[in-house]
């Protein structure tokens, strides 16, 4: 089986997060500046199979748009124009970052490396797979 990829989209950074072949295990895998996505992921596709990409849909509390949401459209189009074959689905992405916090928070990470904001982009990213995993599983 091929892997999932998901986004955790923002204009500083992109937290990327990746299924196992099974598909069963979220993980995160990197973080990346916007600019440098196209050849992280078209490296990344050289040796790796991908299934569908999952990205991030930033809303706000009522479930209108966020400010982010034209960014990541933006980052959308790019994917579909890039890697036309591979399809896209999107997941409320509403709390992942305050969970990530949180997660780093109770795992015991040094306060140095809590203040990481790409490890909370890329277990953001994970999050976000997670619940597309558990939304689609048979």
């Amino acid at each position: 089986m091929a892997r999932i990829l998901a986004f955790d989209y923002g204009t500083k950074r992109i937290g990327i997060a990746v299924t196992d072949p099974l598909q069963i295990i979220a993980t995160g895998l990197d973080t990346i500046h916007p600019k440098d996505i196209l050849e992280y992921l078209k490296k990344y596709m050289l040796t790796e199979q991908i299934e569908a990409f999952v990205i991030g849909d930033p809303k706000q509390m009522d479930g209108s748009p966020s400010e982010s949401a034209q960014h990541v459209k933006g980052f959308s189009t790019i994917l579909k124009k890039n890697f036309p074959t591979i399809p896209q689905h999107w997941i409320d992405e509403r709390y992942t970052s305050k969970l990530a916090e949180q997660t780093i928070m109770q795992s015991g990470f040094k306060k140095s490396d809590r203040r990481d904001k790409g490890r909370v982009d890329a277990i953001a990213a994970t999050i976000i797979l997670q619940y597309f995993m558990e939304q689609h599983r048979l």
